[in-house]
């Protein structure tokens, strides 16, 4: 109830204050800061993913502007030298108001990537976007093999079959890239699973499926027991270090972040920044009420 309670009031209280906590998570308000901070990043020898904040747009000229800032980040991150790829919200750019549009406006931001030989990442949304957006992956899979692939959510119940179903994508010229990640929305209970046990199984389920079949995986997760669990089956399946990476949120569990460095494993760190950083640090909390304890908690205790 204290959770839910703060995480409603957010919206109302000064930016100042929350920006207090957001800043460790979020790279900047400007491109020049995001950029600065890919390369702190890039020294640490991590990989970075950069993203726009921005999401569930209401207009479609916002979308214009949008693929116009894309276009604008892919050319002054490859500029910068930064090592790293793009990520993106199919809905900032219309997915729920207009899908052929924001195909177009998508599929134009892969091919600027493609230039540089370079990658977008399709984030998953919540479930009324989920076979949008795996429509939208088919689509930019067919023409650009090796330049896209997308997020999906360990509780959601349908990601098993629907890794299945994509199968025939994944190629040896041109594998499959997934970011297995935990999800966040908040989604009746009929499609997803609600119990830290229950996620936590399911996430090994699909990792394990990934690894077999020989997929590129992204383990996202900053739980401890999921990454001791994905080195067990990292070694089960001897997947070569180049076929798979770890991944993290920007300023979260640093520790853990490091332990696997250490050990030999690729590292990459997704990067938001932009001007939109507080309806989405608002939502969020708004969403999952839970992260209210545990960011307050990082206001006194980095990690």
């Amino acid at each position: 109830m204290f959770n839910k309670t703060i995480a409603s009031l957010l919206p109302y209280m000064p930016q100042k204050f929350v920006w207090a906590f957001s800043k460790r998570y979020i790279a900047g308000k400007t491109l020049d800061e995001a950029i600065n901070s890919c390369k702190e990043l890039n020294k640490q020898g991590i990989k970075i993913t950069i993203d726009v904040l921005g999401e569930f747009i209401t207009k479609l000229d916002e979308a214009e502007q949008n693929r116009n800032e894309y276009l604008q980040v892919i050319e002054l991150t490859e500029k910068s030298k930064i090592n790293g790829n793009y990520s993106l919200k199919p809905s900032m750019f219309g997915l729920l108001i207009d899908k052929d549009m924001c195909y177009k406006y998508i599929r134009e931001i892969v091919a600027k990537a493609k230039e540089y030989n370079n990658f977008v990442r399709i984030d998953m949304e919540d479930t009324k976007c989920t076979d949008l957006e795996l429509e939208l992956l088919r689509k930019l899979k067919k023409e650009f093999p090796n330049n896209t692939g997308i997020v999906v959510q360990a509780y959601l119940k349908r990601t098993l079959p629907d890794v299945t179903n994509l199968l025939d994508l994944n190629t040896p010229a041109s594998p499959m890239n997934y970011r297995l990640c935990k999800g966040i929305y908040n989604e009746p209970k009929e499609l997803v699973f609600k119990k830290y046990e229950e996620i936590n199984q399911n996430y090994l389920l699909n990792l394990e499926f990934m690894l077999k079949n020989k997929i590129y995986t992204c383990i996202a997760t900053h739980d401890k027991v999921l990454v001791n669990s994905a080195y067990k089956l990292l070694e089960k399946y001897n997947v070569p270090k180049n076929k798979y990476e770890f991944q993290m949120l920007l300023g979260v569990t640093p520790e853990l972040r490091k332990s696997i460095i250490d050990k030999g494993h690729s590292m990459r760190v997704y990067v938001p920044f932009g001007t939109k950083w507080f309806a989405y640090c608002t939502r969020r909390l708004k969403e999952n009420p839970k992260m209210t304890g545990m960011i307050i908690k990082a206001l006194f205790k980095r990690g």
